[in-house]
């Protein structure tokens, strides 16, 4: 399994998505797996990225939150969670995504 986590420097989301992707896969027994960070520094990264926001985390190549945005850019992203609204999927989230079977 691939796992990247894309942001830019700009959001500060990332790192709470980044420690709640740690905790899910303690959670989902794959500890053994590595999260790839990549920095998204340029809008034409962004585009080429097809990157909807910071932070964006990628499970093989899929979003599993799919983002409504129909744009691409240098931008803070938003998740919708139990809770309402959040700058980063839950553990329970990211435990599900990880744990799918695609």
């Amino acid at each position: 399994m691939d796992i990247e986590l894309l942001y830019f420097a700009g959001c500060p989301n990332w790192h709470l998505a980044q420690e709640r992707l740690s905790k899910a896969l303690t959670i989902a027994d794959r500890s053994d797996l590595v999260v790839n960070l990549y920095a998204v520094e340029t809008d034409e990264e962004a585009q080429a990225l097809r990157f909807p926001g910071s932070p964006t985390i990628r499970i093989d190549g899929h979003d599993p939150f799919p983002s409504v945005a129909s744009t691409y850019g240098l931008t803070c992203r938003v998740y919708t969670t139990p809770d309402g609204f959040a700058g980063a999927p839950t553990i329970d989230q990211l435990v599900q995504a990880l744990t799918y079977e695609h």
